[in-house]
């Protein structure tokens, strides 16, 4: 019955929030005095809404996975998996991925959807996709700090970087120039923090989008790399499942 249930529950969750989300939005448009405020609600609170609903989804996926259909997830992995992916990565890179630690993700995606550790066209394939959507992530993020600037950002409660570290990431963009944005890309824990930064020092788009990709390329390389030999070599063995 949990089984059926949860089958029930991944299966209607797509339209259901595409419903939900739907009619909220209607409802705001209907009872805002003028769309000048329904459409500064959907700036400030569009995008949480949006990341609440792609978290409530990976939630009932795992779920899924984990105690429910393993064979209905697969199903959903073999045919939503790169396009799963690929949302998040937009989320992720414009630093809205809340809920899940970026450095998983393609750890994780190269585990589960090629069919082997030798399928290396699949392994190509989410690499490829991964560095397509946090490029784009990060270049819409870097457009919003180019036109809008900091006292926008800053102003957004979707935007989560403090004042003092953005004034950090700043004076590095500063001292080390556009260098750092593939630099800051490929390594963790400074991966996209100086987007806003090339944002806010007006740098040309096609040269952000270049560097941009290029450090996300060599970023989930390596950790498909790593997550890769780890397989191989069954270095996880120890965990209890």
């Amino acid at each position: 019955m949990t089984t059926a249930l949860l089958s029930g529950i991944a299966e209607t969750t797509p339209a259901v929030v595409l419903l939900a989300l739907s009619l909220f939005g209607a409802a705001i448009l209907s009872f805002a005095p003028d769309t000048r405020a329904a459409r500064e609600f959907v700036e400030d609170y569009g995008v949480l809404l949006l990341v609440g609903a792609v978290a409530g989804g990976a939630v009932v996926g795992v779920t899924l996975f984990l105690v429910g259909d393993k064979s209905l997830a697969k199903e959903w992995l073999n045919q939503y998996g790169l396009l799963a992916l690929f949302f998040i990565l937009i989320l992720e890179g414009a630093m809205l991925l809340y809920f899940a630690p970026s450095e998983s993700l393609v750890p994780i995606g190269v585990s589960v959807l090629p069919a082997s550790a030798t399928d290396y066209d699949a392994i190509a394939a989410v690499i490829l996709v991964a560095v397509v959507g946090a490029t784009i992530g990060q270049y819409t993020l870097f457009l919003l700090a180019k036109r809008g600037g900091r006292e926008y950002l800053l102003d957004k409660p979707w935007f989560r970087v403090s004042e003092d570290s953005l004034d950090r990431f700043e004076g590095w963009f500063q001292r080390w120039g556009r260098v750092v944005v593939p630099v800051s890309n490929a390594l963790l824990f400074t991966r996209g923090m100086l987007t806003v930064p090339a944002g806010f020092a007006e740098m040309r788009d096609w040269e952000f989008v270049l560097l941009s990709a290029l450090g996300t390329l060599l970023f989930q390389t390596w950790l498909a790399a790593a997550a890769l030999y780890t397989l191989q070599n069954d270095l996880l063995s120890f965990l209890p499942f």
